[in-house]
C-alpha cells in the first residue's frame, strides 16, 4: 500500500496520535546518577571540564542523594577519590575509606535509593592504572584478589551492587565467587563488559584523578574498532555470573548495544560518559544546542538501541524534565 492511499503523516497530527504508537519510552526508572565522593566536609567543588556535575564530600553526598530520591531516581552509581595513593590500592578496600564511608552514611539517610558501587582501582592506586603493577605491567591475576576484596568491602559497607570496570580476564567470576563465600549471594553485578579504551573519558579522569601516570589502558580496555571482541566480552561476563552487562562509551558504540541486547537478550546498560555529556554541556552553554532537545535525542536513541538502562550525569535533568511532560 503506497500513497496516497496511505499516508503516514495521519497518525502525526497532534501529541496524543504521536504518544498513542511511541515505539520507545524514557522513564526515569532507566537512570542512574554517577557521583564523585572526596574526603573532607562542606566540599561541593564543580568538576572544570563538566559543568554542573560536582565532586562532594560525604556530608553533601547525603544531600545529592536525597535529591536523587526525590526526583525518584532509583539508583546512584559511586566513585571514590581517597585522601592518600599508593601502589597497592589499598584504599580501595578499606574499611574505613571514602567509598565504605560513604555508603555507611547513605544507608542511615536515603535507605531506599540503590547503591552501586565502582569496583576499579584507578581512583586508588599511585599510577592510575586499573590494576596492580609488576615487572612494569598491570598483573592480571594479582588485581584479580584486590578487586574481589574490595566488592566484598563494599557490600559489607552497605552496597546493593557492585560494578566492576576494570577489564581484568576472569574478574566477575572472582566477585562472584568472594560474594558468595561471605554471605552475598544476592547481591547483583553490573559488568562493564565491553568498555572500550575511548578518548570519551577525559573529564572523568580529571574528576576522579585517575589518568595514568604512564601508559595507556589499551593492554585491558578494548580497541575501539571491534564488535566480535565485545559480543565475547559479554557473554564470558555472562558465564561468569553478571547480571547486568554494560557497553561503555554509548553513543560511538550504539551498534554495539544493539547487538549485545539481540544476542544476549539480558538487561543491558549503556554508560553515557563524560566525555559525552561535556560536549553537550559546552555547546549548550555557547547557546549552539538546545540541551533539553538534544538530551531527549541521546537517551532516547540509548532506549531505542537496546539499553535498558543509562548511566549519565544528564540524570537529574532529565527526571525534572520527565516530571515536566518532557518525552
Amino acid at each position: 500500500m503506497y500513497y496516497p492511499t496511505l499516508r503516514m503523516r495521519r497518525l502525526r497530527r497532534n501529541e496524543n496520535l504521536r504518544r498513542m504508537i511511541r515505539e520507545n519510552r524514557l522513564s526515569v526508572d532507566d537512570l542512574i546518577y554517577p557521583l564523585f565522593v572526596v574526603p573532607g566536609r562542606n566540599i561541593k567543588e564543580e568538576v572544570p571540564s563538566m559543568p554542573g556535575v560536582f565532586r562532594v564530600s560525604i556530608d553533601e553526598l547525603v544531600k545529592e542523594v536525597e535529591e536523587v530520591a526525590a526526583l525518584e531516581i532509583p539508583a546512584v552509581i559511586l566513585f571514590g577519590i581517597p585522601e592518600k595513593k599508593d601502589e597497592a590500592a589499598s584504599g580501595a578496600y578499606d574499611e574505613e575509606g571514602i567509598i565504605q564511608k560513604a555508603l555507611r552514611e547513605l544507608k542511615k539517610n536515603v535507605p531506599d535509593v540503590i547503591l552501586i558501587t565502582d569496583v576499579c582501582l584507578c581512583e586508588y592506586t599511585s599510577h592510575g592504572h586499573c590494576g596492580i603493577i609488576k615487572d612494569g605491567e598491570v598483573n592480571n591475576d594479582i588485581t584479580l584478589e584486590i578487586l574481589a576484596q574490595t566488592a566484598v568491602s563494599h557490600v559489607d559497607a552497605g552496597a546493593d551492587m557492585v560494578a566492576p570496570s576494570d577489564m581484568m580476564d576472569g574478574r566477575v567470576a572472582a566477585i562472584r565467587s568472594s560474594l558468595d563465600e561471605n554471605g552475598y549471594k544476592d547481591i547483583p553485578i553490573m559488568a562493564y563488559s565491553a568498555k572500550y579504551a575511548s578518548a570519551f573519558y577525559g573529564p572523568f579522569r580529571e574528576a576522579a584523578e585517575s589518568t595514568p601516570q604512564f601508559g595507556d589502558r589499551r593492554g585491558y580496555q578494548m580497541d575501539p574498532p571491534n564488535v566480535l571482541e565485545a559480543l565475547r566480552e559479554v557473554e564470558l561476563d555472562i558465564e561468569e555470573g553478571a547480571d547486568i552487562v554494560m557497553v561503555k562509551p554509548a553513543l560511538a558504540f550504539m551498534d554495539v548495544i544493539r547487538q549485545v541486547k539481540d544476542e544476549f537478550g539480558y538487561p543491558t546498560a549503556a554508560y553515557n560518559v563524560s566525555g559525552e555529556y561535556s560536549m553537550v554541556k559546552a555547546a549548550a552553554l555557547k547557546g549552539w544546542i538546545d540541551e533539553k532537545k538534544i538530551v531527549r535525542e541521546i537517551l532516547i536513541g540509548l532506549k531505542r538501541a537496546g539499553a535498558d538502562l543509562i548511566l549519565t550525569y544528564h540524570a537529574k535533568d532529565a527526571a525534572r524534565w520527565l516530571k515536566e511532560g518532557w518525552i
